[in-house]
């Protein structure tokens, strides 16, 4: 599959001054961080389950959304804005920057916009991977900070899942 269009999210400039300012407001914080690590478990495991599920879903656009789904964290600390919110204003002009048609970014901005929603694990396509993806990359089995997390218990990834 070809990557490019991900190559190019990722040396694109407003996608550098978010994830700079992500890492800045989160230096200190004991718990999950929005970052490219996290970005990257997203995004291999959304690959995984549309190939599990046969959904059939470019791995590019999978890629797209994990890179650009929590790259308004820093708005949500510094301002209150729910980051799903700017991370789904944020996307569309990176994505078209980057060769993705109107179609696919309105698909990535939506997936964006509910990747908090428990109701979207349920909903075909991307905006379920998405959702899927997101909560499965957490590896609370082996985090130091475990016991002192707001996640309920019910919530926590206590095995491996991909």
């Amino acid at each position: 599959m070809d990557m490019v269009r991900v190559d190019k999210i990722l040396a694109h400039p407003s996608f550098l001054e978010n994830l700079q300012k992500n890492m800045e407001a989160e230096a200190d914080r004991r718990f999950c961080r929005h970052d490219m690590t996290h970005f990257l478990d997203v995004a291999r495991i959304g690959a995984l389950i549309n190939l599990e599920e046969g959904q059939e879903i470019p791995k590019d656009l999978i890629y797209g959304a994990a890179l650009l789904h929590d790259l308004g964290k820093h708005e949500q600390y510094r301002e209150g804005i729910p980051h799903e919110q700017a991370g789904a204003a944020k996307a569309p002009p990176i994505l078209s920057d980057c060769g993705y048609d109107r179609a696919e970014a309105e698909a990535v901005r939506a997936a964006i916009l509910r990747h908090r929603d428990p109701d979207a694990a349920a909903v075909p396509g991307l905006t379920g991977i998405l959702y899927r993806a997101d909560k499965a990359s957490r590896p609370c089995y082996c985090c130091p900070a475990q016991k002192d997390c707001s996640w309920k218990k019910g919530k926590k990834n206590l095995h491996i899942l991909y």
